[in-house]
């Protein structure tokens, strides 16, 4: 088990969207933060408060969790010193990168030293199934992105907040390493053997009962030629239900990709239907999930009145304005 609370660790991040993952814990877990931790020419800020390592340790945080999300997933050089002495004044460290803590040798060797533990929460930890595509019980969706960290896992929490909240059966699946760091459960599926990445989402979501909802995290996105694999094994693995369309509106290219433009929501929804209606041909388009953070609330209205009108679909920011709608679309598949 990864000990609570957690001090933040943005180390450098260039942006905010690299800080994701400590966004993700302040905002749905912010009980289990004690503060931030930031390098140097950080410009990300999660919104917890500015700490030392030695003022965190001293409010109580035991786990320094790497709460960055770069390009490729590594350890930075520049992060080593802070790491270590985390270590040495008793901070366990938790991190979600593909870059793995015990493949640095100063830090394992630290660890070992000083007695901590290194929790990689982005290993499998699971011999998954090759799918094999049969019908489960119960009910799924899944939201998929006009692009990658467009709020997809945002929806999910707030669809399954929400179905809590009515008394429904409901449970929030996760596919990241921020999901699993807020719910201590869940698959890292894109450190999944490609093979096996469909197979572990049928794992993920067994069979269950009729009226309960699982409400899958989505991942990367068709239109994003770097992570596009991840979200088909979401699709035909999840067999979901229903899909959300999620979007963030400001977007001018595709994350990471300044050459690859944005595709319209009516593109992703031409796209994305008739892939998940390979595994479930009952496969419907329930709503649209919109990314305003960068908007004021008048703009984020206008945004979602626009898109509603223009898809013929519930359209809100779940966050910003509540997941209801989205849920009584969901009711209303039988």
């Amino acid at each position: 088990m990864i000990r609570t609370p957690y001090l933040l660790f943005l180390g450098d991040a260039p942006d905010q969207l690299a800080a994701k993952v400590a966004q993700g814990i302040q905002d749905w877990r912010p009980e289990n933060v004690v503060g931030q931790l930031r390098m140097e020419g950080c410009n990300a800020d999660v919104g917890a408060t500015d700490m030392s390592l030695a003022e965190a340790y001293e409010k109580g945080a035991r786990t320094l969790v790497i709460g960055v999300a770069n390009r490729g997933g590594v350890i930075s050089e520049a992060w080593l010193d802070v790491l270590s002495e985390a270590l040495e004044i008793g901070y366990d460290i938790a991190s979600g990168l593909h870059n793995l803590l015990r493949e640095e040798p100063r830090i394992v060797a630290a660890a070992k030293a000083y007695g901590r533990q290194l929790h990689d929460v982005r290993e499998p930890g699971e011999n998954f199934p090759i799918a094999n595509g049969k019908r489960r019980r119960g009910k799924r969706v899944l939201a998929v992105g006009t692009d990658c960290s467009v709020g997809k896992m945002y929806t999910g929490l707030a669809m399954d907040a929400e179905m809590r909240s009515r008394g429904m059966k409901s449970s929030f699946r996760p596919t990241g390493q921020t999901g699993i760091l807020i719910t201590g459960q869940g698959i890292p599926l894109d450190a999944v053997v490609a093979d096996f990445m469909a197979g572990a989402v049928e794992w993920l979501t067994p069979d269950s009962d009729e009226d309960h909802w699982d409400h899958i995290e989505g991942q990367g996105s068709l239109w994003h030629v770097s992570f596009s694999g991840v979200t088909m094994a979401l699709i035909h693995g999840g067999q979901p239900d229903a899909l959300i369309l999620a979007h963030e509106p400001t977007r001018t290219h595709m994350r990471g990709l300044p050459d690859f433009g944005i595709p319209s929501l009516e593109s992703l929804r031409d796209m994305a239907l008739p892939l998940a209606r390979i595994a479930n041909p009952s496969a419907v388009i329930a709503g649209v999930s919109v990314n305003t953070k960068a908007l004021n609330d008048a703009e984020a209205r206008q945004v979602c009145d626009e898109i509603e009108a223009r898809m013929q679909l519930p359209t809100v920011d779940p966050f910003r304005h509540g997941a209801g709608r989205l849920v009584d679309a969901l009711q209303s598949i039988s």
